[in-house]
């Protein structure tokens, strides 16, 4: 591997390990559920199974190919790795951020979509959509997870967790904690006795997507 690839590689490692201890610090996770992954041309550097985020430093790089073969470190990788690896082949993701956020997972048991209480959807490519369940680890929960993802960039798994990708840690990072956060605010507004959140219309939503296009600094 040649200096300027292991250059490439520590630094995504480390990015990886911030990450996780960053869903940690929020409230994102619990223990060592959930699970972040970069990917560095073909190598996808993903936090390990059942080993606290605290306590991974620089040597602990765990590696393995697009098919899932291990090439880099000691360490067995997540057992979410399929979840990993499937939106790698199907997306242009440089990173995926996987979690256990309370609300997010409260309201994966309750819809199939999430209900369109705030614009924060057109973030994530529309309305956020709940994965069919499927015990964690499998090619089934993962197959799941794709058809949930289409032309979206997060998704809710049922009683289960979060899902979301990005072309940075930071940005999938970020999707991941936009949706607890819609979530969390239609679970609020939906305690409320005698009233029920309103809602955004599609057409809302697509004015606001179209707005999105030139929002940020230029250049």
């Amino acid at each position: 591997m040649s200096d300027m690839r292991t250059d490439a590689v520590e630094r995504a490692w480390g990015g990886v390990v911030e990450t996780a201890r960053r869903t940690a610090a929020d409230g994102l996770v619990v223990g060592t559920s959930g699970n972040v992954s970069a990917r560095v041309g073909g190598t996808v550097l993903v936090t390990p199974s059942g080993v606290p985020y605290d306590r991974l430093g620089p040597g602990d790089a765990v590696g393995v190919d697009l098919e899932g073969r291990q090439v880099l470190g000691d360490l067995v990788p997540t057992s979410e790795l399929p979840l990993h690896l499937a939106v790698y082949r199907d997306t242009d993701a440089a990173a995926v951020v996987h979690t256990h956020a309370v609300h997010a997972t409260a309201v994966s048991t309750l819809v199939p979509e999430v209900p369109l209480v705030h614009y924060a959807a057109a973030m994530l490519g529309g309305p956020v959509r709940t994965a069919a369940y499927a015990r964690y680890g499998t090619r089934e929960l993962a197959d799941n997870m794709l058809a949930a993802l289409r032309d979206r960039t997060a998704c809710l798994l049922r009683n289960h967790g979060t899902v979301a990708y990005g072309a940075t840690l930071d940005e999938a990072y970020d999707r991941t904690a936009q949706l607890e956060w819609m979530c969390r605010l239609w679970l609020t507004a939906s305690s409320v006795p005698g009233h029920r959140p309103s809602l955004l219309t599609p057409a809302q939503l697509r004015e606001v997507q179209d707005a999105l296009e030139g929002y940020g600094q230029p250049g």
